[in-house]
Protein backbone atom coordinates (compact mmCIF):
# COMPACT_ATOMS: atom_id res chain seq x y z
CA UNK A 1 0.00 0.00 0.00
CA UNK A 2 2.52 2.18 0.90
CA UNK A 3 4.79 1.77 -2.65
CA UNK A 4 1.03 2.23 -4.54
CA UNK A 5 0.32 5.63 -2.65
CA UNK A 6 4.15 6.86 -3.68
CA UNK A 7 3.47 5.66 -7.14
CA UNK A 8 0.33 7.69 -7.29
CA UNK A 9 1.93 10.59 -5.98
CA UNK A 10 4.65 10.56 -7.91
CA UNK A 11 1.96 10.19 -11.26
CA UNK A 12 0.29 13.31 -9.84
CA UNK A 13 3.04 15.46 -9.37
CA UNK A 14 4.30 14.58 -12.94
CA UNK A 15 1.06 15.14 -14.22
CA UNK A 16 0.97 18.92 -12.43
CA UNK A 17 4.40 19.55 -13.87
CA UNK A 18 2.78 18.44 -17.34
CA UNK A 19 -0.13 20.78 -17.18
CA UNK A 20 1.35 24.23 -17.37
CA UNK A 21 -1.28 26.17 -18.18
CA UNK A 22 -3.96 27.65 -15.57
CA UNK A 23 -5.72 30.11 -16.80
CA UNK A 24 -5.79 32.39 -20.02
CA UNK A 25 -6.58 35.54 -20.49
CA UNK A 26 -6.51 37.74 -24.21
CA UNK A 27 -6.15 42.02 -24.30
CA UNK A 28 -8.01 43.23 -27.48
CA UNK A 29 -7.56 46.83 -28.44
CA UNK A 30 -11.48 47.25 -29.40
CA UNK A 31 -14.54 44.77 -28.32
CA UNK A 32 -14.57 41.06 -29.07
CA UNK A 33 -17.48 41.54 -32.03
CA UNK A 34 -16.58 45.07 -33.49
CA UNK A 35 -14.77 43.08 -36.35
CA UNK A 36 -13.99 39.59 -37.73
CA UNK A 37 -10.50 39.93 -36.57
CA UNK A 38 -11.43 40.30 -32.90
CA UNK A 39 -14.19 37.32 -33.41
CA UNK A 40 -11.82 34.75 -34.60
CA UNK A 41 -9.72 35.46 -31.38
CA UNK A 42 -12.30 35.17 -29.37
CA UNK A 43 -13.48 31.97 -31.08
CA UNK A 44 -9.79 30.22 -30.09
CA UNK A 45 -10.10 31.33 -26.67
CA UNK A 46 -13.28 29.36 -26.33
CA UNK A 47 -11.74 26.83 -27.68
CA UNK A 48 -9.17 26.52 -25.61
CA UNK A 49 -11.64 26.94 -22.77
CA UNK A 50 -13.22 23.82 -24.99
CA UNK A 51 -10.61 21.34 -25.22
CA UNK A 52 -8.09 22.35 -22.47
CA UNK A 53 -10.53 22.67 -19.75
CA UNK A 54 -9.36 25.48 -18.32
CA UNK A 55 -10.85 29.35 -17.55
CA UNK A 56 -10.95 32.41 -19.59
CA UNK A 57 -10.88 35.84 -19.17
CA UNK A 58 -11.49 38.49 -21.49
CA UNK A 59 -10.48 42.46 -21.64
CA UNK A 60 -12.02 44.80 -23.87
CA UNK A 61 -10.44 48.40 -25.27
CA UNK A 62 -6.75 48.22 -24.16
CA UNK A 63 -4.26 50.11 -26.42
CA UNK A 64 -2.76 52.61 -24.23
CA UNK A 65 0.45 51.64 -22.12
CA UNK A 66 -0.60 52.24 -18.67
CA UNK A 67 -3.72 50.25 -19.66
CA UNK A 68 -1.92 47.12 -20.99
CA UNK A 69 -0.18 47.40 -17.32
CA UNK A 70 -2.93 47.53 -15.50
CA UNK A 71 -5.28 44.98 -17.40
CA UNK A 72 -1.75 41.88 -17.07
CA UNK A 73 -1.66 42.78 -13.83
CA UNK A 74 -5.42 42.30 -13.10
CA UNK A 75 -5.30 38.82 -15.20
CA UNK A 76 -2.20 37.53 -13.15
CA UNK A 77 -3.59 38.37 -10.24
CA UNK A 78 -6.81 36.29 -11.18
CA UNK A 79 -4.56 33.23 -12.09
CA UNK A 80 -4.03 33.65 -15.34
CA UNK A 81 -0.27 32.41 -16.82
CA UNK A 82 -0.62 32.89 -20.75
CA UNK A 83 -2.04 35.85 -22.19
CA UNK A 84 -2.68 36.61 -25.63
CA UNK A 85 -2.56 40.42 -26.75
CA UNK A 86 -4.57 40.38 -30.09
CA UNK A 87 -2.76 43.07 -32.06
CA UNK A 88 0.51 44.24 -33.14
CA UNK A 89 0.77 47.04 -31.00
CA UNK A 90 1.12 45.30 -27.55
CA UNK A 91 4.65 43.64 -28.68
CA UNK A 92 6.68 46.48 -27.39
CA UNK A 93 5.05 46.92 -24.10
CA UNK A 94 4.70 43.24 -23.51
CA UNK A 95 8.58 42.60 -23.97
CA UNK A 96 9.00 44.95 -20.90
CA UNK A 97 6.23 43.31 -19.16
CA UNK A 98 7.70 39.84 -19.68
CA UNK A 99 10.55 40.95 -17.24
CA UNK A 100 8.18 41.26 -14.62
CA UNK A 101 6.08 38.27 -15.00
CA UNK A 102 8.36 35.79 -15.47
CA UNK A 103 5.94 33.06 -14.78
CA UNK A 104 3.40 34.33 -17.35
CA UNK A 105 4.10 33.56 -21.40
CA UNK A 106 2.90 36.71 -23.68
CA UNK A 107 1.69 35.77 -27.12
CA UNK A 108 1.09 38.52 -29.20
CA UNK A 109 0.58 38.63 -33.30
CA UNK A 110 2.69 40.44 -36.42
CA UNK A 111 5.64 41.73 -34.67
CA UNK A 112 9.34 41.51 -34.15
CA UNK A 113 9.65 41.40 -30.48
CA UNK A 114 10.50 38.20 -28.70
CA UNK A 115 12.31 36.88 -25.33
CA UNK A 116 12.08 33.53 -23.56
CA UNK A 117 8.36 34.46 -22.16
CA UNK A 118 7.21 36.18 -25.17
CA UNK A 119 6.20 34.47 -28.51
CA UNK A 120 4.97 36.65 -31.97
CA UNK A 121 2.95 34.62 -34.37
CA UNK A 122 2.65 35.66 -37.94
CA UNK A 123 1.04 35.29 -41.15
CA UNK A 124 3.06 35.05 -44.21
CA UNK A 125 0.78 37.28 -45.95
CA UNK A 126 2.58 37.47 -49.24
CA UNK A 127 1.86 34.46 -50.51
CA UNK A 128 -1.97 34.92 -49.71
CA UNK A 129 -1.95 38.98 -51.53
CA UNK A 130 -0.21 36.90 -54.33
CA UNK A 131 -2.94 34.15 -54.97
CA UNK A 132 -5.68 37.05 -53.83
CA UNK A 133 -3.46 38.89 -57.12
CA UNK A 134 -3.60 35.80 -59.42
CA UNK A 135 -7.72 35.83 -59.16
CA UNK A 136 -8.39 39.68 -59.25
CA UNK A 137 -6.28 39.79 -62.60
CA UNK A 138 -8.13 36.96 -63.81
CA UNK A 139 -11.05 38.14 -63.34
CA UNK A 140 -11.17 41.89 -64.04
CA UNK A 141 -12.96 42.86 -67.89
CA UNK A 142 -11.35 46.49 -67.49
CA UNK A 143 -7.62 45.10 -66.51
CA UNK A 144 -7.92 47.63 -63.57
CA UNK A 145 -7.80 45.97 -60.36
CA UNK A 146 -7.47 47.40 -56.45
CA UNK A 147 -6.52 47.09 -52.89
CA UNK A 148 -7.21 49.26 -49.74
CA UNK A 149 -4.90 48.56 -47.35
CA UNK A 150 -4.45 49.43 -43.70
CA UNK A 151 -1.11 50.21 -43.84
CA UNK A 152 1.96 50.19 -46.25
CA UNK A 153 4.05 48.06 -44.72
CA UNK A 154 1.38 44.87 -45.07
CA UNK A 155 3.55 41.74 -46.68
CA UNK A 156 -0.27 40.76 -48.92
CA UNK A 157 0.38 44.07 -50.95
CA UNK A 158 3.78 43.25 -52.48
CA UNK A 159 2.21 39.82 -53.06
CA UNK A 160 -1.29 40.82 -54.35
CA UNK A 161 0.98 43.24 -57.09
CA UNK A 162 3.12 40.23 -58.19
CA UNK A 163 0.20 38.02 -58.43
CA UNK A 164 -1.79 40.42 -60.52
CA UNK A 165 1.12 40.80 -63.32
CA UNK A 166 2.11 36.94 -63.26
CA UNK A 167 -1.69 36.38 -64.45
CA UNK A 168 -1.37 39.40 -66.84
CA UNK A 169 0.96 41.69 -67.30
CA UNK A 170 -1.16 43.96 -68.87
CA UNK A 171 -3.35 44.43 -65.54
CA UNK A 172 -3.40 47.54 -63.75
CA UNK A 173 -2.41 47.59 -59.74
CA UNK A 174 -4.35 50.35 -58.07
CA UNK A 175 -3.33 51.38 -54.33
CA UNK A 176 -4.76 53.14 -51.20
CA UNK A 177 -3.69 53.27 -47.77
CA UNK A 178 -6.13 54.36 -45.05
CA UNK A 179 -3.30 54.37 -42.28
CA UNK A 180 -5.61 53.44 -39.46
CA UNK A 181 -7.27 49.61 -39.18
CA UNK A 182 -10.81 51.13 -38.37
CA UNK A 183 -11.53 53.96 -40.88
CA UNK A 184 -14.28 52.09 -42.57
CA UNK A 185 -15.30 55.81 -43.93
CA UNK A 186 -11.70 56.55 -45.54
CA UNK A 187 -11.82 53.26 -47.07
CA UNK A 188 -14.80 53.93 -48.84
CA UNK A 189 -13.55 57.15 -49.96
CA UNK A 190 -10.53 55.14 -51.39
CA UNK A 191 -13.35 52.63 -52.73
CA UNK A 192 -15.22 55.33 -55.07
CA UNK A 193 -11.92 56.97 -55.71
CA UNK A 194 -11.57 53.29 -57.53
CA UNK A 195 -14.39 52.88 -58.96
CA UNK A 196 -14.22 55.91 -60.92
CA UNK A 197 -10.89 55.12 -62.46
CA UNK A 198 -12.71 51.80 -63.81
CA UNK A 199 -11.58 49.32 -61.10
CA UNK A 200 -14.02 46.04 -60.77
CA UNK A 201 -12.12 43.69 -58.57
CA UNK A 202 -10.85 45.33 -55.41
CA UNK A 203 -9.58 43.86 -52.19
CA UNK A 204 -9.74 45.25 -49.00
CA UNK A 205 -7.19 44.49 -47.08
CA UNK A 206 -8.37 45.16 -43.82
CA UNK A 207 -10.52 43.17 -41.56
CA UNK A 208 -12.33 46.66 -40.15
CA UNK A 209 -13.13 47.83 -43.34
CA UNK A 210 -13.85 44.82 -45.62
CA UNK A 211 -17.33 43.87 -45.10
CA UNK A 212 -18.31 47.48 -45.83
CA UNK A 213 -16.53 47.60 -49.16
CA UNK A 214 -17.62 44.77 -49.91
CA UNK A 215 -21.37 45.60 -49.68
CA UNK A 216 -20.34 48.72 -51.87
CA UNK A 217 -19.49 46.73 -54.69
CA UNK A 218 -22.31 44.08 -54.63
CA UNK A 219 -24.15 47.07 -55.10
CA UNK A 220 -22.17 48.62 -57.93
CA UNK A 221 -22.08 45.17 -59.73
CA UNK A 222 -18.17 44.60 -59.21
CA UNK A 223 -15.99 42.01 -57.75
CA UNK A 224 -14.51 41.94 -54.15
CA UNK A 225 -11.58 39.41 -52.90
CA UNK A 226 -12.60 38.67 -48.76
CA UNK A 227 -9.78 39.22 -46.01
CA UNK A 228 -9.04 37.15 -42.77
CA UNK A 229 -12.76 35.56 -42.76
CA UNK A 230 -14.49 33.43 -45.69
CA UNK A 231 -16.89 36.64 -46.47
CA UNK A 232 -18.71 34.82 -50.05
CA UNK A 233 -22.19 34.88 -47.44
CA UNK A 234 -21.85 38.79 -47.47
CA UNK A 235 -22.63 39.30 -51.46
CA UNK A 236 -21.88 35.87 -53.17
CA UNK A 237 -21.98 36.55 -56.19
CA UNK A 238 -19.39 39.52 -55.72
CA UNK A 239 -17.07 37.99 -53.49
CA UNK A 240 -14.80 35.69 -56.24
CA UNK A 241 -12.52 33.91 -52.65
CA UNK A 242 -11.45 35.10 -49.35
CA UNK A 243 -8.12 35.10 -47.77
CA UNK A 244 -8.42 33.51 -44.47
CA UNK A 245 -6.35 33.21 -41.85
CA UNK A 246 -7.32 31.16 -39.04
CA UNK A 247 -6.29 32.97 -36.19
CA UNK A 248 -8.82 30.59 -33.83
CA UNK A 249 -6.29 27.63 -35.03
CA UNK A 250 -3.35 29.48 -33.77
CA UNK A 251 -4.66 30.35 -30.33
CA UNK A 252 -4.80 27.05 -29.25
CA UNK A 253 -2.05 25.50 -30.90
CA UNK A 254 -0.16 28.06 -28.66
CA UNK A 255 -2.05 26.68 -25.75
CA UNK A 256 -1.15 23.47 -26.49
CA UNK A 257 2.29 24.27 -26.83
CA UNK A 258 2.75 25.83 -23.53
CA UNK A 259 0.80 23.59 -21.86
CA UNK A 260 3.51 20.62 -22.42
CA UNK A 261 6.10 23.58 -21.89
CA UNK A 262 6.85 23.82 -25.61
CA UNK A 263 6.22 27.22 -26.57
CA UNK A 264 9.48 29.30 -26.90
CA UNK A 265 9.54 32.71 -26.78
CA UNK A 266 10.29 33.82 -30.58
CA UNK A 267 8.73 34.29 -33.67
CA UNK A 268 6.59 31.64 -34.82
CA UNK A 269 5.57 32.47 -38.53
CA UNK A 270 2.38 30.52 -40.30
CA UNK A 271 1.30 29.99 -44.15
CA UNK A 272 -0.73 28.04 -46.94
CA UNK A 273 1.86 25.24 -46.14
CA UNK A 274 0.64 25.06 -42.35
CA UNK A 275 -3.20 25.55 -43.18
CA UNK A 276 -3.08 28.31 -41.04
CA UNK A 277 -3.61 30.15 -44.22
CA UNK A 278 -6.36 28.86 -46.61
CA UNK A 279 -8.49 30.20 -50.14
CA UNK A 280 -12.33 30.72 -48.34
CA UNK A 281 -15.02 29.19 -50.76
CA UNK A 282 -15.05 30.10 -54.52
CA UNK A 283 -18.13 32.22 -56.22
CA UNK A 284 -19.70 30.15 -59.04
CA UNK A 285 -18.71 33.54 -61.32
CA UNK A 286 -14.97 31.75 -60.98
CA UNK A 287 -14.37 29.47 -64.07
CA UNK A 288 -13.63 26.04 -62.88
CA UNK A 289 -10.65 25.51 -65.09
CA UNK A 290 -8.92 28.64 -63.45
CA UNK A 291 -10.21 27.33 -59.73
CA UNK A 292 -8.30 24.04 -60.54
CA UNK A 293 -5.24 25.86 -61.57
CA UNK A 294 -4.98 28.32 -58.61
CA UNK A 295 -5.66 25.43 -56.48
CA UNK A 296 -3.04 22.99 -58.00
CA UNK A 297 -0.20 26.37 -57.61
CA UNK A 298 -1.34 26.26 -53.75
CA UNK A 299 -0.62 22.75 -53.61
CA UNK A 300 2.83 23.07 -55.51
CA UNK A 301 3.33 26.12 -53.04
CA UNK A 302 3.15 24.11 -50.07
CA UNK A 303 5.15 21.75 -51.64
CA UNK A 304 7.96 23.52 -52.59
CA UNK A 305 7.60 27.20 -50.85
CA UNK A 306 7.67 28.60 -54.94
CA UNK A 307 5.49 30.88 -56.08
CA UNK A 308 4.08 30.17 -59.23
CA UNK A 309 6.42 33.49 -60.28
CA UNK A 310 9.41 31.62 -58.58
CA UNK A 311 9.68 28.28 -60.97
Amino acid sequence: MVILIGILFASGCAQQEQDNLLKVGMILEGEVNEKPWNEKGYEGLLEIEEELGVDIEIRENVYADVEISKAVSELVNEGVNLIFGHSSIYGERFYQLAKTYSDVHFVYFNGNYYSENLTSLTFNSHAMGFFAGMIASQMSKSNQVGIIAAYQWQPEIEGFYEGVKYQNPDTNVNMEFIYDWTESEVALQAYNRMKLKGVDVIYPAGDAFSEEVIKNAGNDGLYAIGFVSDQINIEPETVLTSTVQHVNRLYLLAAEKFNEGTLDGEILSFDFKDDYITLGKYSSEVPTYFQEKLNASIEKYKETGLLPNQY
